[in-house]
């Protein structure tokens, strides 16, 4: 009977653990997997490894979040990249970074990084920060003006802005608990998909007209 009621507890105690034991990605088994992005070998939590003898050490230094991105867009705002696929050196370690510069005026619109959570500094400027909670909190919009020198912080998989609100260009660099955290931008997923999501399944979930579901889509038309 006793050895009965420690298995049970033993297996309960189990079960408690096992969501924080499948919570987290596995760790890394080499000091660096610098990523071969042209590599053929099967893949499911990023890219096979280059030799590390062939991977020289550059993957351990970037420069490129080091120059401003082109903000003549419509959004009057360029995202420079540094995931995986720009910084191999990250491959199997769980992080990257972004910078995004921002014209006057300019915005970073609504998006979701569906595989990361996003910690922030803003370095130059005054942006206007949302982060807009999911329906258990009411969609509650979570705002402030965050400027150079103060950061913030976005959960995984909570849609989110920012707006240049200040005089000047401004420009902030965020990173990322994840190698590729994938980012969904709200109007052009909903308006630019391809194939394009039914007018009619819009018109009932926007409670719009159709004509104009359409003057929406043809602003985001070819995915601009």
């Amino acid at each position: 009977m006793g050895y009965s009621k420690n298995l049970g507890a033993g297996l309960f105690a189990m079960l408690l653990l096992a969501p924080a034991v499948l919570a987290s990605d596995p760790d890394p088994l080499q000091d660096f997997c610098v990523a071969n992005l042209n590599g053929k070998a099967v893949s499911v939590n990023g890219h096979p490894c280059k030799p590390l003898l062939e991977a020289g050490d550059d993957f351990l230094f970037s420069s490129k979040l080091a120059k401003a991105g082109n903000t003549s867009t419509p959004n009057g705002s360029a995202v420079t990249e540094l995931d995986v696929a720009e910084w191999p050196g990250t491959n199997t370690l769980g992080v990257s970074m972004n910078r995004v510069d921002f014209a006057r005026g300019g915005t970073n619109p609504p998006h979701i990084h569906p595989r990361g959570t996003e910690i922030g500094m803003v370095m130059k400027g005054e942006l206007l920060v949302g982060i807009l909670g999911s329906l258990d909190s009411g969609n509650k919009l979570y705002s402030r003006v965050v400027r150079a020198g103060e950061t913030f912080l976005i959960p995984r998989g909570l849609m989110h802005f920012q707006f240049n609100v200040g005089k000047t260009d401004a420009y902030m660099v965020v990173s990322f608990n994840s190698q590729n955290p994938g980012i969904v931008f709200v109007p052009l997923t909903l308006f630019g998909s391809n194939p394009p999501i039914p007018t009619p399944v819009l018109t009932k979930a926007l409670r719009v007209e159709a004509g104009v579901v359409e003057l929406l889509k043809s602003k985001f038309a070819g995915g601009s």
